[in-house]
């Protein structure tokens, strides 16, 4: 199971420099279900791995002159504050059995689970969709003016900083399309923008887990696997300039999809 694992880390990785995204969502089930690491753990984890990959990427794509640092430094202080204290305070303070009755117990392991199975649909959801064609006769749409559009990016920050703190997913498919809609950034220029603020949020929300007792970590296994990530990013970007990513994306989605009702459907029978 150790070597699926590890071959999985390199799935991850090319994923993500294939598409700029979605492969960081795999991270916790590989962790969970293929290596047996603890379901918060493996979170934790997750917000290193995830945050190293697409640290590497983004790098390629600052190279390329291609990241928008404006944008970023706007959507990333909220991000970065609620990942952080969702990781030092909230998940500790979640308690180990979330709802219990004499018919039902549910525990904070499963509830993390099950919560993170779902946003495994909704990514893989916003995969598969393909996008309207455009309304010839209807006027372009323009990006949100004046104070609202940076307040509204602010809070989107706050929400996708926790969800990363309560998953240890990157949560790329939440921050693109925010990027795209109300920054009025290209969608490439989103891609690049989107993993500098994934791998800031995710290594600053890992440093909120290295101060507590009840999580021990595990370096070199942490650090292999994420180098195994790493390798496969690069790959995924070499490959991406000869590969439509559009077809991969969709081909992506369908296995996060069919991936996440099978987490689903196995906690549920278990509760």
């Amino acid at each position: 199971m150790e070597i699926i694992g590890y071959l999985a880390a390199l799935l991850i990785g090319l994923t993500l420099g294939l598409i700029g995204g979605g492969g960081s969502i795999l991270t916790v089930p590989v962790l969970v279900y293929v290596l047996g690491v603890g379901a918060e753990l493996s979170t934790a984890y997750s917000l290193f791995i995830v945050g190293l990959g697409a640290l590497a990427g983004s790098i390629q794509f600052m190279l390329k002159g291609q990241v928008n640092f404006k944008v970023a430094l706007l959507f990333a202080p909220p991000s970065f504050l609620a990942v952080f204290l969702t990781r030092k305070y909230l998940m500790p303070a979640i308690p180990k059995m979330v709802w219990e009755t004499p018919a039902f117990s549910l525990d904070k392991n499963t509830a993390i689970l099950l919560f993170f199975a779902l946003l495994m649909v909704l990514s893989a959801y916003s995969m598969i969709k393909k996008d309207k064609a455009p309304d010839p006769q209807a006027a372009p749409k323009r990006p949100m003016d004046g104070w609202r559009k940076y307040v509204i990016i602010m809070l989107e920050g706050l929400v996708v900083g926790t969800l990363t703190g309560i998953v240890g997913a990157g949560g790329g498919f939440l921050i693109v399309p925010a990027l795209v809609l109300l920054a009025g950034l290209e969608m490439k220029t989103a891609v690049a923008t989107s993993l500098l603020i994934i791998a800031a949020k995710s290594l600053i929300g890992f440093t909120g887990d290295l101060s507590r007792p009840d999580l021990v970590i595990d370096w070199p296994f942490l650090l292999g696997f994420s180098a195994f990530v790493v390798g496969g990013i690069f790959v995924g970007i070499a490959l991406g300039k000869r590969i439509p990513g559009s077809s991969l994306k969709r081909g992506f989605g369908w296995f996060v999809l069919v991936f996440g009702s099978l987490m689903i459907a196995k906690e549920l029978m278990q509760l």
